[in-house]
């Protein structure tokens, strides 16, 4: 009967309609953000999100530094990834808590994610890969880690910042390319997390990139790697950390049985390689060189592929796994031939994810672009391992974009208000049993063409600047020219 009435005696005072926003408000920064984390914030160390003693990130806000690594995280791992699409979240959840919708602009989120610190990144993707290494022994190759080693290309939009690092192959005219960046990775074969990584430009090899990376390799570990990795210096020096290699032929003539050291078994060698001459135009000084062993017992394997439709019929693997006992050449067929899952890896990363072409302006975003891809994607390569482990399957089964769909539809459910740990544990369960109900089906041997079946739309192509490109009708029927 009397709105605002307070009785003393109740010793409460009434709250006012200021204090209640700011209630409602405390509520929606604290958890806008935060559905996905319901299910990766055990992976993620919090001690690093927490906010800084002082200056950037210090302040607790909408966009605090824990919110924006979510809303960041979050964005990477939708089906549109754009940034608008977190700010349509966070709108979507302050009107079911009743509070004022935000602004649609996402000039505070991109201010926020250029604030998140590079170091902060790739400590935390260091955690990610860390979490792998505690899982259970698998068997493979006496129980030996197997580190598979490729490179990729990116691109991102062309601004200047952007080509300065990332400059477009020179074949290409001013304004009608794109920054193109080149990524060399190291992943566990086992598992399919992302170890470590290094970025360079066009210009750059993979070896000289996968030599930054030479610190991920442990004693007792195996380098597993295709005809790019094959050469003297990489394998003399990662056998002086202890680490045994496994790569493809090439660049030199396979040796005969009568200049082999000895016959192991049918087409397995014991062979020598003596160090190749110097040569100014390599990525190492000549002190490092000098300091490699003149010569190298290796063994060299041939290898013919049983399978139909693939473009090469045999091969030549050389390692250091000499014994033949311990490591049968069948085994080490069998292991290169499981190599191609570098590839599935990165396609996980670039298409199913979408960092094949990145969206930031500057290269300092776009290092942190990539930064968060790489972690969103050992997050769901963790939660697949323990999906699998559940189920008791190889988490090669495992589909990455069947889980990430999943996750993608259980995010909305994982933070509803009224949810109780019962509820919440359910839900995980039953996001686990939708990753794993469907395994992969396996086909050795399966023709896969690197071809195109759908055909592109007939537009002509840019090879002007923009401005000066004129469009020429009926394109069906003319050729396009330049003016």
């Amino acid at each position: 009967m009397f709105p605002g009435f307070h009785l003393q005696t109740l010793r409460r005072k009434p709250r006012s309609a200021q204090q209640k926003l700011a209630e409602k408000m405390a509520l929606l920064k604290q958890k806008s953000f935060k559905q996905i984390g319901e299910v990766f914030e055990k992976f993620i160390p919090r001690t690093l999100l927490k906010p800084e003693q002082a200056g950037a990130m210090s302040r607790r806000r909408l966009f605090s530094k824990e919110n924006t690594f979510w809303a960041f995280f979050s964005q990477v791992l939708n089906a549109d990834g754009g940034c608008k699409e977190v700010i349509r979240k966070l709108q979507s959840y302050a009107s079911i808590k009743g509070v004022k919708v935000p602004s649609s602009s996402t000039a505070s989120y991109c201010t926020a994610r250029k604030k998140l610190d590079e170091q902060m990144l790739s400590e935390i993707l260091e955690h990610t890969a860390g979490q792998f290494e505690k899982l259970p022994e698998t068997g493979l190759l006496n129980n030996r880690r197997v580190i598979v080693v490729d490179g990729t290309g990116v691109s991102m939009p062309d601004t200047p910042p952007n080509q300065e690092a990332w400059p477009q192959i020179s074949s290409q005219k001013p304004g009608c390319g794109f920054p193109t960046a080149r990524i060399c990775a190291c992943f566990s074969l086992e598992s399919g997390a992302l170890l470590s990584y290094a970025i360079g430009n066009k210009k750059s090899h993979e070896l000289p990139l996968f030599r930054k990376q030479w610190e991920t390799f442990e004693q007792g570990d195996i380098f597993l790697g295709d005809k790019g990795f094959c050469s003297y210096f990489d394998i003399a020096n990662l056998g002086k950390q202890g680490v045994d290699s496994v790569v493809t032929l090439a660049r030199r003539t396979p040796v005969s049985a009568a200049s082999s050291l000895k016959k192991l078994g049918p087409e397995d060698l014991l062979i020598t390689w003596k160090r190749p001459v110097y040569n100014a135009n390599l990525s190492y000084s000549r002190e490092a060189w000098a300091k490699r062993p003149k010569e190298l017992i290796l063994r060299q394997i041939k290898v013919t592929v049983p399978y139909p439709g693939f473009r090469t019929r045999e091969f030549y693997i050389v390692t250091t796994l000499l014994d033949a006992a311990r490591y049968p050449a069948e085994e080490l067929a069998e292991l290169y031939f499981k190599r191609w899952d570098v590839e599935l890896f990165f396609r996980d990363i670039k298409t199913t994810m979408g960092m094949d072409i990145l969206r930031c302006q500057t290269p300092e975003m776009i290092r942190k672009e990539i930064l968060m891809h790489f972690i969103a994607y050992n997050c769901v390569r963790r939660l697949m391992y323990e999906a699998a482990e559940e189920a008791d399957l190889e988490v090669r089964v495992v589909s990455f974009k069947g889980s990430l769909q999943a996750l993608r539809n259980w995010e909305p459910h994982l933070n509803q208000a009224k949810i109780s740990k019962a509820e919440r544990f359910k839900l995980i369960s039953d996001l686990y049993d939708a990753i794993t109900n469907t395994p992969i089906r396996q086909r050795p041997g399966r023709s896969e063409p690197r071809c195109r079946k759908r055909r592109p739309k007939n537009y002509q192509l840019l090879t002007l600047p923009r401005h000066e490109m004129k469009e020429i009708p009926h394109r069906n029927r003319y050729r396009a020219e330049t003016p």
